[in-house]
């Protein structure tokens, strides 16, 4: 009788262990990591993205000041609201992290749904700021959803391009199409730029996934006839390119900005004019704290502390690659290399346009310009990464391990 009873505790134990286990695993979400045990791109990754904000709010207090004060009778006002923004980033950051990877690629076509409704309801409701419709106004909030839907484009076209083969011919017509109407809708904004990031974006995920050269290289044909025609068909973007090319030809009109970018960083010199001590800040060069606060550092820190940041940005990005080498999956390779690639890449782009490199874009400066999307949607990005490499090591592993042992 004892031995019995002995028996029903320990099968009624084992149930409850089992239903726990598989109630946990079925949940996909909030698994518990041991955090001291992250291998070494993770802390390497944790600690770049840290001085990345870090950096971003230091330069926002100094480029911004003197509009806060001018403006809103703040010095501190912008980097008040970025702090909130940052605050909420820092949340979405650690929810990327301590979610599956596979939930977030499962939930990805109803971002991207929701998403493409929001662009659709830009165009319609948004409002015309400095003659482009990308931000749907509610109260004091701001949503721009070209800027929100690129991490979700990333997993959707990781979702697609890595399992290629195995898709029907009716579903990749239908994402290969979304994604083009996606493009096309930005495009009509007009918002060039972002465009043209997305579509590189999943270009180089299609690339990275390998896909037939052939119609990449058919697509990379279309997509730069289609920037073209953009440029052509849009006035505003078209004076931004001739701007570029000889911005002293309208110097005190459509290439004043440029022109005042390049004086900021050529004042700037070998070592700059010192924290705090900008000169084109004060009412000479517009959008300082967004597209062109790159300038306002260039000016500060000089041709020195340039070379830091594109210093930074390349140990970023061999970081990242290093990641996805790491990665076991491929999935999480393919979307640790498109992460890394929009990080990277857009700070390229803001610098670049800042430098006179290429014509102005509008492409925010990824943790560093004023505003919240681009915050939101960076910190998103950054925390898929460190996730992705967290599931490929062996700690998410051995706990799933553990688990399958108790039931056992």
């Amino acid at each position: 009788m004892i031995v019995q009873d002995t028996a029903i505790i320990i099968a009624w134990k084992r149930i409850k262990l089992y239903r726990m286990s598989n109630l946990s695993l079925n949940k996909q979400s909030k698994i518990k990591i041991p955090w001291h045990k992250y291998v070494t791109e993770v802390e390497l990754l944790g600690l770049l993205i840290m001085l990345w904000c870090l950096f971003g709010g230091f330069i926002l207090i100094s480029a911004s000041w003197w509009t806060g004060i001018r403006e809103m009778g703040d010095g501190l006002y912008h980097i008040k609201r970025q702090s909130s923004w940052l605050l909420a980033g820092s949340g979405l950051f650690t929810l990327a992290v301590r979610t599956r990877i596979s939930f977030w690629l499962r939930s990805a076509p109803y971002a991207i749904l929701g998403g493409t409704l929001l662009l659709i309801a830009t165009l319609i409701v948004g409002s015309t700021i400095n003659g482009a419709s990308r931000w749907i106004i509610i109260g004091s909030l701001q949503i721009q959803p070209s800027e929100l839907i690129k991490p979700f484009v990333i997993l959707q076209s990781v979702n697609i391009f890595t399992e290629l083969s195995k898709n029907t011919i009716t579903l990749r017509v239908f994402w290969i199409s979304a994604f083009g109407v996606i493009i096309l809708l930005i495009l009509k904004q007009p918002n060039l730029s972002t465009a043209a990031t997305i579509g590189i974006l999943i270009w180089l995920i299609a690339w990275a996934a390998g896909t037939d050269f052939k119609g990449l290289f058919i697509t990379a044909i279309i997509g730069l006839f289609v920037g073209c025609a953009s440029i052509l068909l849009n006035q505003y973007q078209l004076i931004r390119v001739l701007s570029f090319i000889d911005p002293w030809k309208d110097a005190n009109g459509n290439g004043h900005q440029l022109i005042q970018s390049l004086l900021a960083l050529g004042s700037g010199g070998v070592f700059g004019q010192g924290y705090g001590f900008s000169i084109q800040k004060l009412q000479y060069l517009p959008i300082k704290e967004t597209d062109f606060i790159f300038a306002i550092f260039g000016e500060e820190f000089g041709f020195m502390g340039s070379i830091m940041v594109l210093v930074f940005l390349f140990f970023f990005n061999f970081i990242g690659l290093r990641a996805a080498y790491v990665c076991k999956e491929n999935k999480s390779r393919i979307l640790v290399i498109g992460c890394t690639t929009l990080l990277v890449g857009q700070s390229i782009a803001n610098i670049a346009v800042a430098s006179g490199i290429m014509p102005t874009t509008g492409l925010p400066l990824p943790m560093v310009s004023y505003g919240g999307n681009s915050l939101l949607s960076s910190l998103f990005t950054a925390g898929l990464m460190v996730r992705c490499i967290l599931e490929s090591s062996s700690i998410t592993a051995n706990i799933y391990r553990r688990k399958v042992t108790l039931v056992r």
